[in-house]
């Protein structure tokens, strides 16, 4: 059981939770210590090891390692059903008409608007052939946003983006393991979920699964609202989980997989407990999980909650 618990997101396959830990926990302090609680920090992390609470990374990676696969080797992404296919290649279109319209960089929204419509023309810009299916991802993979170290990183971060979150989506036992490694850590003691990219969809079902109250659910670079991908395949209803008596959602305006910046347009609030309107600057790194922990907003919401 964990005072905190934190939900990864994509692409950690290769990673464990006591390194996820290890890489978020002093993150996690240090926002609390910007925020003015230096104390609370202290108990997160003090120096070099962590402090007297406990805080548990719910990890999942492991699940979306391909059988045979090496440690130090190439990644191998697994198939896709056709109906899997469809619902990738349609994030990857969500993702190019976000940065068709707020890349950080003028390059990039020109790259994804030559991209849009060369599929429209093409038409395959919405749900089109499978065999068309590479085409958006091929697009993303062009985008500065999405390489950041070449051509080569970008087109298996694309790809595993894709697959991971389609297949969170679409695969019911995939999606109950996982639910359940969350719901182990969750007890009496609990007072935060945090869940970044993936995991804030993740930690939000788990939220709305939770039959005593949850101080906070805190997500950061959160694709929630992702229409048509994401948003209408989350089980009814939409809206704040009604145990969760506050909710704060953390978008930097250049993270490209935080499609919406504002999740109050899309989640029901009966309890006026969601705060959305607002976004952070994350610099270089605007998707980057510790970017997101090491903000005032962050370090003081789960503050509160801390004591």
């Amino acid at each position: 059981m964990s005072r905190i618990v934190l939900v990864h997101g994509i692409g950690q396959e290769l990673e464990s939770a006591d390194a996820l830990e290890a890489a978020w926990l002093p993150a996690l302090a240090g926002g609390i210590r910007i925020a003015g609680h230096p104390a609370t920090a202290d108990r997160v992390w003090r120096g070099a090891r962590p402090g007297e609470d406990e805080y548990r990374m719910a990890f999942y990676g492991d699940l979306f390692r391909a059988a045979g696969q090496m440690g130090g080797g190439a990644e191998r992404v697994a198939a896709l059903t056709p109906e899997q296919e469809e619902l990738a290649q349609a994030l990857a279109l969500e993702w190019l008409r976000s940065a068709r319209d707020r890349a950080p960089g003028p390059e990039d929204r020109a790259e994804a608007g030559r991209r849009l419509r060369a599929l429209d023309a093409a038409g395959t810009g919405r749900m089109g052939p499978r065999e068309a299916g590479r085409r958006p991802l091929n697009g993303l993979a062009r985008l500065r946003w999405f390489a950041p170290a070449g051509m080569r990183f970008a087109q298996t971060f694309a790809e595993r983006a894709l697959v991971q979150v389609t297949r969170y989506l679409t695969e019911e036992p995939l999606r109950e393991e996982i639910q359940g490694r969350v719901a182990a850590l969750v007890g009496t003691e609990t007072v935060a979920l945090v869940g970044h990219s993936l995991g804030s969809v993740v930690a939000f079902q788990a939220a709305h699964r939770l039959k005593r109250e949850l101080p906070l659910l805190l997500t950061l670079g959160s694709p929630l609202g992702l229409r048509t991908v994401v948003y209408d395949r989350l089980p009814q209803p939409r809206a704040v989980p009604a145990t969760t008596r506050r909710w704060v959602n953390l978008a930097d305006r250049d993270d490209l997989a935080a499609a919406l910046l504002d999740l109050a347009e899309l989640f029901a609030d009966p309890y006026d407990a969601l705060e959305s309107d607002w976004t952070v600057d994350n610099g270089a790194q605007p998707h980057r999980a510790e970017s997101y922990l090491h903000t005032r907003q962050a370090g003081s919401a789960l503050a509160a909650v801390l004591g």
